[in-house]
């Protein structure tokens, strides 16, 4: 018998059972859309974070205190002079001291909790906080201890209902009278995973006498370093590493501050989300097993009903692989079938999915021909010792059963 008999056979057989066929390949269906649907939805997940990280600039470190020292020393504005000094470090471009914390920024009848970012202007470069109205902290503002403050854009839509026409406003940081000078333009996440739009910026001599007091008053939190290109960043790294250093005497071995790059950050999200990825994977694929399982029982069943109509074709002359084959030929299409429409099935799902949750689901061509193949060799596997059990009946046997 040939392969497309076989084919044909196995297409006849299963349509006579129209319902039970559906329900074993139900199984399998909803283990491949699972498969489909979580590691579309991983894709989409680390492809939205490794975007949103790499926003930031693929040449950018952020330095912090801390690191192995019992008594870490604090970071202070001159670290950050010194760092950018062009002579000690020529491979960093901009440098910017910052200062952090939380504020209540109020109006009349109307008050928010929001992040508080104290800046210097070459702040504006490295992170790329574009203003799309006024204009962004200058050196003068700096100098002067100016009260004027930059607003996020959930900040000002939380407190004015819109976003333009705020240049002049008065606002309270802390209960403090603040000028708005400008809004910054749309961000969506920056940083370390904090909202870009759900934020002030004010300038950092401001926020040092008025708003975030430290032990020192050259003290800040953290450093954001501009590396003249993303291949440079090893030499900045390492020119930054020797300045704190030197300035912060540190003993061998025991540094009392953190430098991390863009580049270490999104290799850890991809490998956080890739081993999310394959957990969740995994667990789908034991419904996978269990669809496999469903078509195992089930085609013990078809042999078991079928078992005369397999002695009388044996007795007509039937070979044993002819048989074999019979069966391998059902119980792949069950599966086969089963998994292309898991397939369109896991599409339908990783999309609605995505579009709730506001990541695109990646879906790659590989993931698709692996689900393929593997509906279809479970189909193969778990039908082999049912096909061979038919294959194996004898003919007078078959024949005597009731």
């Amino acid at each position: 018998m040939s392969l497309w008999q076989s084919f044909l056979e196995a297409i006849g057989s299963l349509s006579a059972n129209k319902t039970r066929s559906s329900l074993t390949m139900l199984g399998i269906m909803i283990g491949v859309g699972a498969v489909i649907a979580l590691m579309g939805l991983g894709e989409g997940t680390q492809a939205s974070i490794t975007g949103e990280i790499e926003s930031i600039g693929t040449n950018v470190l952020f330095v912090s205190s801390g690191g192995e020292a019992d008594n870490p020393e604090a970071l202070t504005i001159r670290d950050a002079q010194v760092i950018a000094d062009p002579s000690l470090a020529p491979s960093v471009k901009n440098v910017a001291p910052v200062l952090q914390g939380k504020v209540e920024v109020s109006i009349p009848g109307e008050s928010t909790s929001t992040s508080l970012v104290a800046i210097t202007p070459e702040y504006h470069l490295v992170q790329s906080a574009d203003v799309a109205q006024g204009l962004p902290i200058t050196d003068d503002q700096l100098e002067n201890y100016a009260s004027i403050v930059l607003l996020g854009t959930d900040v000002a839509e939380e407190l004015f209902n819109r976003t333009t026409d705020l240049i002049g406003e008065k606002v309270r940081l802390n209960g403090q009278v603040f000028t708005v000078s400008g809004v910054l333009e749309e961000q969506g996440a920056a940083g370390f995973g904090s909202s870009g739009d759900n934020q002030v910026l004010v300038p950092l001599t401001t926020a040092q006498m008025r708003l975030l007091k430290r032990a020192s008053s050259d003290e800040v939190d953290l450093i954001y370093i501009q590396a003249n290109n993303a291949e440079g960043v090893p030499a900045a790294e390492e020119e930054v590493a020797q300045i704190l250093r030197s300035r912060h005497r540190s003993t061998l071995g025991e540094d009392d501050f953190e430098i991390t790059t863009t580049q270490s950050i999104v290799d850890m999200a991809e490998t956080i989300t890739n081993t999310l990825t394959l957990f969740l994977g995994a667990i789908a694929g034991v419904s996978l097993l269990v669809g496999g399982i469903g078509i195992m029982n089930i085609m013990l069943v078809t042999v078991t009903e079928r078992t005369k109509e397999i002695g009388l074709r044996k007795a007509m002359g039937a070979r044993k692989r002819d048989v074999l084959s019979q069966f391998l030929v059902e119980s792949s299409l069950l599966s086969l079938g089963g998994g292309l429409i898991g397939i369109m099935l896991g599409f339908g799902i990783a999309i609605m999915v995505g579009r709730l949750i506001s990541i695109d689901a990646v879906i790659t061509v590989e993931v698709v021909l692996l689900a393929t193949l593997f509906s279809a060799a479970i189909g193969l596997f778990f039908g082999l010792y049912p096909a061979n059990r038919a294959a194996s009946l004898e003919p007078v046997e078959a024949l005597r059963s009731e």
